[in-house]
């Protein structure tokens, strides 16, 4: 068994100044920017709510959202076995597309809240290399 749950909805912003669109994304959801970098910025919004973290990128803007898992190669069989593929695997995450072409990432829980709020599947890799 492992549990997943939506960790976080990623805004990718193709921009040369990810501080205003991070202002935007703030007053837009009611929240504050937070800690960033070059790359990202997390925005504060409320602690038990789903977390918007921007992302700048060279693709066009979208937005992904990465499912949080504390067995990532579990997470990422199961999602094969829904319709999924993957698209790239990073050092921390995995990238994967839905049979609609949406791309999200599949990544390692960080909740405190995680244990308590995740779903539980029964989905083990040993069931998925049994098939």
């Amino acid at each position: 068994m492992h549990k997943s749950r939506l960790g976080t909805v990623i805004v990718d912003c193709k921009t040369d100044n990810l501080a205003r669109e991070a202002n935007f994304w703030s007053a837009a959801l009611g929240s504050t920017p937070g800690k960033s970098d070059e790359r990202y910025i997390f925005l504060n919004g409320k602690e038990d709510g789903v977390k918007v973290v921007l992302q700048k990128f060279d693709h066009p803007s979208r937005v992904h959202i990465d499912i949080k898992a504390d067995d990532i190669e579990a997470e990422v069989k199961r999602l094969e076995m829904l319709g999924a593929s993957i698209v790239e695997r990073l050092e921390r995450w995995v990238v994967m597309e839905a049979p609609s072409k949406h791309r999200f990432s599949v990544i390692g829980q960080t909740r405190p809240d995680f244990a308590e709020k995740a779903n539980i599947w029964g989905v083990t890799i040993a069931d998925t290399e049994s098939n």
